[in-house]
C-alpha cells in the first residue's frame, strides 16, 4: 500500500435547471492512496496541474435527455487536464512524465482509462498550452466517448479556431471579419489570425474592459455596427441568439458566418433564442455552418505547422484567465458564464 494522503475534489451537488450557481457545486475531502491499487491493471494515477474550465461543462451538469452521460450527483465533475503520472500499471505511461488529457476536478485521480491521456511532447512551450491553444483530443474506440468528445471538442481553443476560421470562412485579404466573444479562449486567436491573413477584424466582448485588456488588436463593436459601413464578409460566432441575428443585417453578398459556438444559449437549452431574420441569409447569399473539430482532425498537422512557430516567435499572444488552488474552480466555472474571464480560463492546482 502507497501513502494515504488528502484529496480535496469538486463535486456536483445538484443538476442545474436553469443557470449554474456556485452552490451547484461543493468541495470535498477525500483519502487516497498513491498506489495503484493491486488488480488494477492498465490504470494511471496523476496529480493534476492544470484543470480547464469549458463552456461544455454546463452541458454535462443538466440532467437531460441528450446523446451524452450528464455528471453524477455526489462524484466529481471532470474535464481536460495537465497532469504528473505519480504511478503506473500501463505499459505506455511512466512515473513521472507529463500528460495531458481527461482528468476529474480533483487535486489527485486514480484513471483507468489512460486512453483519454496523451504525453506532453514540446516542452519548450507552457504546460497550460496543451489544454488551450495547442489542445486537441483524439478518440476512436466507444461511441459513448466519441460522443461526449464531440461536444467537448468545441472547447479546444486553437484548433477550434484554426479549423472555423480558414476552412469554413475562407479568408481572403482584405476582407472584413467580425468575432463575438473575442476576448475569449477561442475568439481571442480568431482575431489574430485574421490579422495574419491581411483582413479587417472587430470583436466584441463583455465589456469595454475586457476587450481592451484581452491584447487583441480588436475594438469593441458597440450596438450598431458603426465599424462595418459596407457589411461584414465574415462573421465567427462564439455567442448565438441575438448577437447571430443582428449580425445577419449586416452581412455582405456572399458572406461566410462559422457557427462555433452558442453561449447566450447554453443556460437555457430547453427554450432557447430563435433568430426571425434568417431571410437575409438567403437574399444575400450567406454560407452559414457550424462545425465539430472533431471532423477535420487530419488538419491538427497543418495547424501545428503555422502556429507552433507563431507562438516561439511571440507572433501570436495568447491570454490566459488563471485562477488559483482547486478551491478556485466552482467560482471560476461560475465566473464563466457571466462574463468574467478574458482569455483561456483555467484553474492552476499545483505548480
Amino acid at each position: 500500500m502507497g501513502e494515504e494522503i488528502s484529496n480535496k475534489q469538486v463535486i456536483l451537488s445538484n443538476y442545474v435547471k436553469t443557470s449554474v450557481k456556485e452552490s451547484d457545486l461543493s468541495l470535498r475531502t477525500s483519502k487516497i492512496q498513491l498506489k495503484i491499487p493491486s488488480g488494477c491493471d492498465g490504470a494511471v494515477l496523476v496529480k493534476n496541474l492544470y484543470l480547464s474550465i469549458d463552456p461544455f461543462i454546463l452541458v454535462l451538469m443538466k440532467n437531460q435527455e441528450l446523446d451524452l452521460p450528464s455528471f453524477t450527483l455526489d462524484s466529481p465533475i471532470y474535464g481536460f487536464g495537465v497532469s504528473k503520472v505519480l504511478d503506473s500499471s500501463h505499459p505506455n505511461f511512466k512515473t513521472g512524465e507529463l500528460v495531458w488529457g481527461f482528468t476529474g476536478w480533483e487535486e489527485y485521480n486514480l484513471i483507468k482509462d489512460p486512453d483519454q491521456l496523451f504525453k506532453v511532447q514540446d516542452k519548450d512551450l507552457p504546460l497550460s498550452y496543451f489544454i488551450g491553444i495547442l489542445e486537441v483530443m483524439r478518440c476512436t474506440n466507444l461511441r459513448l466517448k466519441i460522443n461526449v468528445f464531440r461536444v467537448i471538442i468545441l472547447g479546444m481553443p486553437g484548433m477550434t479556431a484554426y479549423v472555423g476560421f480558414f476552412k469554413f470562412c475562407s479568408p481572403k485579404k482584405g476582407e472584413t471579419v467580425y468575432v463575438s466573444a473575442a476576448s475569449g479562449a477561442v475568439g481571442q486567436l480568431v482575431g489574430q489570425f485574421a490579422k495574419i491573413a491581411g483582413c479587417y477584424v472587430v470583436g466584441s466582448a463583455g465589456s469595454k474592459e475586457k476587450s481592451a485588456f484581452a491584447l487583441m488588436k480588436v475594438d469593441l463593436l458597440k450596438i450598431k455596427f458603426r465599424y462595418f459601413p459596407d457589411g461584414i464578409d465574415i462573421y465567427f460566432d462564439n455567442v448565438g441568439g441575438k448577437m447571430l441575428e443582428a449580425v445577419l443585417n449586416s452581412m455582405r453578398l456572399n458572406g461566410r458566418v462559422a457557427l462555433c459556438g452558442m453561449i447566450s444559449q447554453y443556460n437555457s437549452l430547453e427554450q432557447p433564442e430563435g433568430v426571425h431574420n434568417l431571410i437575409n441569409a438567403l437574399v444575400k447569399q450567406v454560407h452559414m455552418e457550424g462545425f465539430f473539430t472533431s471532423d477535420h482532425y487530419h488538419l491538427y498537422p497543418k495547424f501545428l505547422e503555422m502556429v507552433v512557430p507563431l507562438i516561439k516567435e511571440e507572433k501570436i499572444t495568447y491570454v490566459e484567465d488563471i485562477a488559483e488552488g482547486i478551491e478556485s474552480a466552482p467560482g471560476a466555472l461560475f465566473g464563466l458564464y457571466s462574463g468574467r474571464n478574458v482569455g483561456k480560463l483555467l484553474v492552476v492546482v499545483r505548480e
